[in-house]
């Protein structure tokens, strides 16, 4: 049995953390967060940077792959951003679309308040031989 929760281990993520990705949800293949655009965020233009898009996003694709304990890194991802953003939440909604003993693919939808999509990830992970300290969530 594990020692923490899939939030405890994810609140080790000190740039998700630092880019102020809060996990909203967590399920089996499954994981929800967002990230209210500051400042900090806005690129030259005066719209959120891609980078902190795929932040928000590349979290969620780490909880929703890490859900079965076991340790998965990303081995390739994209983003397709179609939205700028200046102010607001941005959402991320993590769906696991194949999950294997080695590979795991993620597909993952960005949305502002009002619920427009904004950009699409896709990202594949790879697992270890490595049990992380938490339960699978079932």
């Amino acid at each position: 049995m594990g020692t923490l929760t899939i939030r405890d281990f994810f609140r080790n993520d000190a740039f998700a953390a630092a880019a102020g990705v809060e996990l909203l949800e967590t399920g089996n293949g499954y994981a929800r967060a967002r990230m209210e655009i500051k400042p900090l965020h806005l690129n030259g233009g005066g719209v959120c940077q891609g980078g902190a898009v795929f932040t928000l996003a590349d979290l969620v694709f780490a909880v929703a792959t890490n859900s079965h304990a076991k340790l998965t890194f990303s081995i390739t991802s994209s983003i397709q951003i179609f939205k700028s953003e200046k102010s607001g939440y941005l959402y991320a909604e993590a769906r696991e679309v194949f999950n294997h003993s080695r590979l795991s693919n993620c597909e993952v939808r960005v949305t502002n308040g009002q619920g427009e999509l904004v950009a699409t990830f896709n990202g594949t992970g790879y697992r270890k031989d490595v049990a992380l300290p938490f339960d699978p969530i079932e």
